[in-house]
């Protein structure tokens, strides 16, 4: 963990905070030799970032190596069962000899194979628009891919084809796609006029289309361990609202053929396939379907390939458990996973038996990878005063401190502390919140404070993030506090339960019972006090300004305002459809709606407020952020409109982002501290 320091840190100056690396991604060689790992960093000119991959050593000896450059990067790392390297890039073909197809070495990612004995990297396949995931069997070595496949195309393996209409596409300047079905956006793009299939390479370096329309898994499909079977998620069309339901497929990998869909629309959505060690069945997550009365829930549960039938793997457990892992031992039925829990996302140990063991006590814990002989696992580690940092821990045993490896984007220091701030609602619920105080903050120099609500609803403040990581803020000398309320994840079903339907409620009343708390502390200093959130800490941001004016100022990125309007205007309209029920939907549904909605209270309005929006946010769509500003204005209240005509949900240039926090933090410093107002340079 980083010490805590009052001298300068790389928070202090915007431009190495942007620049520092960051680990991205985590992959294990088949016999546990190396790791391998995709580091993000600012390219050339410091206006993008570019993934470079590198290998860890296992024992924690050797110092890290980098493996790959190139100007495009490289990501998603695998590795198959003979050594060889497997990744991503949108590099161009370095052999000159190499044949070049109809698309050239232009759109998208390609899947490359660096050499396990050393050698200059080789391009594998390539087809046009680019590849989605990769997967290879842990046995057989067999490589699965997903890829888009444009209407009109008979034969979706036929790449020439493909490209053919592409280009033709391109020459008639059309931009335009016929839906026939929904969805048509995902949060900052546009859908089609390609589909996903998913594909599977023979080992004559043919492709075979292994599923239709609708293979849409991000992380592309999975293999079973000999590679007979493929499995992927998929996207199943239906009336409001089981529009966009999730179901898994399960089909042959030497035919495509169909074997069995996992699906209830009506009940359950199915995602995150991964095959049992054995091969002879899948396990999934598995999340009860939200209704307007109650919230969704979720579990593991084993999908039996011979008829289909399931096993509820963790019916006593309360939380929502995924990043499901399997032992690469055939004769070992261990499953590992994490779940959010009390602040932080331990690794867990699921045993034959039904036995749970909680492996770790601290930090946020993904990408697991078991070793060969399933006796450790190495995974990536963070938490809210640490970023990803390669670990090793034993399979088994309870509350372990991992062992951190080699790697890049350590930290040496933070500019505070993190402690935890504690209360009880009037119900009687345990609240929590993680407080990060700055340097110096005592009795005799109290802190100002930052509110900050997390995004989701459903989420928790427990990983490091570095678009609202509060360090930044610490280091201008804020108290950051980081709540937990109601709908916030890893504290149990009944959390869910209590702000379900009530996004603006129960919600509400825990963020300032635990903000009272931080408050009293005698190095808080409570006359100086901001809120800022984003997403669903947006909305949140939104409510709060017409409910109270206890806040000197209030930053809301990406917030609802009007949410009958976003719920027509989203991308997940179903999803939300089904919280906040049809605006046609009768007395009781359009009731939800109105109590809140924030837009209903914005003549109460007096904080002053900086409004925040991509207009590629198609989650929160930029017009909830234009409305916002304009009732601001109607009502005379100080206002400001931070505007990225290229950004979207989140904001992810280096430059943009250094921007970001810089106005974020010249407002907050004029209102809530009194400070001169200082216009970022550029704006």
């Amino acid at each position: 963990m980083p010490k805590s320091t009052g001298e300068q840190t790389l928070f202090h100056e915007l431009s190495a905070y942007v620049a520092h690396p960051r680990i991205t991604g985590l992959a294990a060689s088949t016999d546990g030799a190396r790791l391998a790992v995709s580091v993000q960093h600012l390219d050339g000119e410091g206006s993008a970032y570019v993934s470079s991959l590198w290998d860890v050593d296992p024992s924690g000896e050797r110092p890290a190596r980098r493996l790959t450059r190139s100007l495009k990067g490289e990501s998603a790392p695998a590795f198959a069962p003979d050594g060889d390297l497997y990744f991503l890039s949108g590099r161009p073909e370095s052999d000159p000899s190499a044949k070049k197809d109809e698309n050239g070495d232009a759109e998208g990612a390609a899947l490359w194979r660096l050499p396990a004995g050393g050698g200059e990297s080789e391009r594998v396949l390539q087809r046009p628009g680019g590849l989605g995931g990769f997967t290879l069997a842990r046995v057989a070595g067999t490589l699965a891919v997903t890829a888009g496949v444009m209407p009109g195309n008979p034969d979706p393996t036929d790449a020439e084809a493909d490209a053919k209409l592409r280009k033709e596409r391109k020459d008639a300047k059309v931009t335009a796609v016929l839906y026939e079905s929904g969805p048509n956006r995902f949060w900052d793009h546009d859908l089609g006029p390609d589909e996903a299939h998913a594909f599977v390479r023979r080992a004559d370096g043919t492709l075979l289309d292994a599923g239709g329309r609708g293979a849409v898994d991000e992380d592309g499909p999975v293999l079973s361990p000999d590679g007979t079977l493929i499995a992927y998620s998929r996207f199943v069309p239906g009336r409001v609202p089981d529009l966009n339901a999730s179901a898994v497929v399960v089909a042959d990998a030497a035919t495509g053929k169909q074997l069995l869909e996992v699906a209830a629309p009506e009940r359950y959505e199915y995602g995150g396939p991964v095959f049992a060690s054995d091969g002879r069945s899948l396990i999934c997550v598995r999340m009860q379907r939200e209704t307007f009365a109650a919230p969704y829930d979720s579990t593991l549960v084993r999908i039996d390939l011979s008829d289909g039938s399931e096993t509820d793997l963790l019916p006593e457990f309360d939380n929502w458990p995924g990043g499901a892992v399997v032992s690469p031992r055939a004769d070992d039925p261990t499953i590992w996973f994490t779940a959010d829990e009390l602040g932080h996302a331990p690794a867990f140990r699921l045993d034959a038996d039904g036995t749970v063991t909680r492996l770790t006590r601290s930090g946020a814990y993904t990408a697991l990878c078991p070793s060969s002989d399933g006796t450790t696992l190495f995974a990536l580690r963070s938490a809210v005063d640490t970023p990803n940092r390669v670990v090793r821990l034993a399979a088994a045993g309870a509350d372990q401190e991992s062992a951190e490896l080699d790697a890049p984007g350590g930290l040496e220091s933070l500019p505070g502390t993190l402690t935890e701030v504690r209360t009880t609602a009037e119900d009687g619920t345990e609240l929590r919140s993680w407080l990060a105080l700055p340097a110096g903050a005592s009795a005799e120099s109290p802190a100002p404070l930052l509110v900050v609500p997390h995004g989701g609803p459903q989420g928790s403040w427990n990983a490091w993030t570095w678009r609202w990581s509060p360090w930044p803020f610490t280091a201008r000398g804020y108290a950051v506090l980081l709540p937990d309320p109601a709908l916030s994840t890893g504290y149990g079903q009944a959390m869910h339960e209590r702000g379900w339907g009530q996004w603006g409620g129960q919600p509400y009343t825990d963020i300032m019972a635990l903000t009272d708390v931080a408050e009293a502390r005698d190095d808080i200093d409570a006359t100086r006090t901001g809120l800022a959130g984003a997403s669903y800490g947006g909305y949140m941001a939104n409510r709060v300004a017409t409910l109270t004016d206890r806040f000197k100022a209030i930053v809301s990125h990406a917030g609802l305002w009007d949410v009958r309007a976003f719920q027509m205007d989203t991308d997940g309209s179903w999803f939300f459809r089904r919280i906040f029920g049809d605006v046609l939907g009768g007395e009781e549904q359009l009731r939800r709606y109105d109590e809140h909605s924030p837009d209903r209270g914005a003549a109460r309005i007096t904080t002053p407020m900086l409004v925040i929006h991509g207009a590629k946010d198609y989650r929160v769509p930029v017009g909830q952020g234009m409305g916002l500003f304009q009732d601001l204005q109607k009502f005379e209240v100080p206002a400001k409109f931070l505007y990225f005509p290229d950004e979207n949900h989140w904001i992810l240039t280096p430059n943009h982002a250094r921007l970001w926090f810089d106005t974020v933090l010249n407002f907050l410093d004029h209102h809530v501290q009194g400070a001169p107002w200082t216009r970022p340079e550029h704006l």
